[in-house]
């Protein structure tokens, strides 16, 4: 598995790539010595022998489940399909996939160029019986991982659920309170912004129309400047690009959270 021979000389002329993924936002602003260690894969690309090192970090707060698109990784893919890239490095085989399609497609494309894996623990030569049993290992480990890290979520949600506790991110414009629960913003400016939005779908019954005539009428729309604290608001214009999911979100809300004016 780390015998100097699973890198021969033609593998070392080729491009070695470093794949850097975190899972979440938030992973990303904080969890900094993640992101120093998976960086520090160039220096153990160069100790390889690699002379020529591209680093791929376009998929930093995106999991890896296969619930989002993941152009980092469609670019590895791509780059091995050309033949250029000798060997992929991670930190461990959860940066690179959370589930078998993804890295079952790897390891063909791996094998079909002769391209080997690279992690803390080794190289791992995909054409190799042994090293492919042992990489299969450690993707469905890393799945199992995922699975396990879901259903723990799910039955603490559960949990405060069952004491009252659980509460879910609601559309601008309500907030929880402690004492009486769900109500509007107390900020007179965010409510008769959200009063607009219903009265015109109301009068247009269609989330699109509404975008089209809040637009022409250059409305300004809250977006939280504070993170997710929501005290703070920055009034930007409406526009259909990216605030259509802003205004669909709120009229969809109207079958579960009571709108002003109602009870």
């Amino acid at each position: 598995m780390t015998g100097n021979d699973l890198l021969p000389v033609t593998v070392l002329k080729r491009k070695a790539v470093v794949y850097v993924r975190q899972s979440t936002p938030g992973q990303v602003q904080n969890n900094l010595e993640s992101q120093r260690r998976q960086y520090e894969l160039v220096d153990v690309a160069r100790r390889w022998g690699f002379h020529d090192v591209e680093v791929i970090d376009d998929d930093l707060g995106r999991t890896a489940s296969g619930t989002v698109d993941r152009p980092g990784f469609e670019r590895l893919a791509s780059g091995l399909c050309t033949g250029k890239v000798g060997a992929v490095l991670c930190l461990d085989a959860s940066r690179l996939y959370r589930n078998g399609r993804d890295w079952h497609h790897l390891l063909e494309l791996c094998g079909l160029v002769e391209a080997r894996v690279i992690d803390l623990d080794g190289v791992y030569d995909p054409c190799r019986p042994n090293d492919r049993l042992l990489l299969g290992m450690k993707g469905s480990i890393s799945e199992f991982e995922l699975g396990i890290l879901r259903t723990r979520m799910l039955d603490a949600a559960r949990a405060k659920a069952r004491r009252g506790e659980l509460r879910l991110s609601v559309p601008i414009g309500y907030i929880w309170h402690r004492e009486y629960g769900l109500g509007l913003d107390p900020d007179i400016r965010v409510q008769e912004a959200i009063r607009l939005i219903f009265s015109r779908f109301r009068e247009l019954g269609s989330a699109r129309q509404v975008l089209i005539s809040l637009t022409a009428d250059n409305f300004h729309f809250p977006r939280p400047s504070d993170g997710r604290k929501t005290v703070c608001f920055d009034w930007v214009p409406l526009r259909r690009n990216s605030s259509s999911s802003r205004v669909s979100s709120e009229v969809s809300q109207r079958q579960k959270i009571p709108f002003p004016g109602q009870r």
